[in-house]
């Protein structure tokens, strides 16, 4: 078993899942919606099937057998397993997302295959909005031009409760690992699973915030006269359609935004930039210096060899 990996992996589903989630506007459109499921779906069953190998795996078990008990896609059979043997606190909430996520994955998310789904709503997104509205008392619309705004209230509950079912299992991997002598446990250093089962963090405030301080810091701080000498190379596309706060958006979300990106393209047609325009600016949001740029003088009193 490879479980290494599969640790990895599953921190990654639910990385995505929760990073849908933070890039989400509203539950209107139902994909975005499938795309959270099934992510935090998928995640969370690779996590307990790591658990539950390290858990009930020894000398005397029938591996073919063994194997045969892990082709499964109940999310709560999986959660009972490892609560006959390690304790695992979950609550009513926790329940209800493992009933909801199991549920999708064995049926609903094949649902749109069939010609019954035309005649009734989005079952996913039906149930995914129920259980916010039950455990946080709030309206949610999902009506077309109606639609309500996910607000950071909801983004904190579904990540609070994701992380503490991951944070619990991931414990028990470390625990069995460290009892049966591997190192199952290790999570590679600012990997999407670091995030999830290290830094214990479930959703993006702090990326954003960030991403916001150091734009601020570059825009009021004075570079280097090496730094500028090298943007004065690239002479700029004439961005002007929108407003100044819409473009400093469009690079927080790249996954959304067509807009910018379409009088991209456009400029791009327009002013055709050289292929050297283009190589000097590959430098740009690189690991390399720009702060230092070697002049032709230091080049100079390089030795030959």
């Amino acid at each position: 078993f490879r479980l290494g990996t599969e640790l990895q992996i599953s921190g990654s589903f639910i990385y995505n899942g929760l990073y849908t989630l933070n890039n989400m506007e509203s539950f209107y459109y139902e994909e975005e919606c499938f795309e959270l499921l099934y992510n935090l779906s998928v995640g969370l069953e690779r996590l307990m099937k790591v658990a539950i190998v390290l858990i009930e795996h020894n000398s005397n078990t029938s591996q073919v057998d063994f194997e045969k008990t892990l082709i499964t896609h109940n999310h709560f059979d999986l959660l009972n397993r490892i609560k006959k043997n390690r304790k695992i606190i979950v609550g009513k909430s926790h329940k209800k997302l493992i009933s909801m996520l199991s549920i999708f994955y064995k049926s609903i998310r094949y649902e749109r295959y069939n010609i019954e789904s035309v005649y009734k709503s989005s079952q996913d997104r039906e149930n995914l909005v129920k259980l916010i509205k039950e455990e946080l008392k709030v309206e949610i619309s999902v009506k077309f031009g109606e639609a309500d705004k996910i607000t950071q209230q909801i983004r904190n509950f579904i990540g609070k409760l994701v992380g503490k079912l991951a944070t619990q299992v991931y414990e028990i991997i470390w625990e069995e690992a460290h009892r049966i002598g591997t190192f199952t446990y290790e999570i590679a250093y600012g990997s999407k699973a670091f995030k999830i089962f290290v830094a214990k963090e479930y959703d993006f405030t702090r990326e954003r915030l960030m991403q916001k301080e150091i734009m601020l810091y570059l825009l009021k701080t004075n570079r280097s006269k090496e730094f500028y000498y090298y943007l004065d190379q690239i002479e700029p596309l004439n961005f002007e359609q929108y407003h100044t706060n819409k473009y400093i958006e469009s690079i927080f979300n790249i996954h959304k935004d067509r807009q910018v990106r379409d009088e991209f393209e456009f400029l791009c047609e327009e002013d055709k930039p050289s292929k050297s325009r283009n190589e000097i600016l590959e430098y740009l949001g690189t690991d390399i210096d720009l702060e230092y740029i070697p002049s032709e003088n230091d080049l100079d009193n390089y030795d030959d060899d």
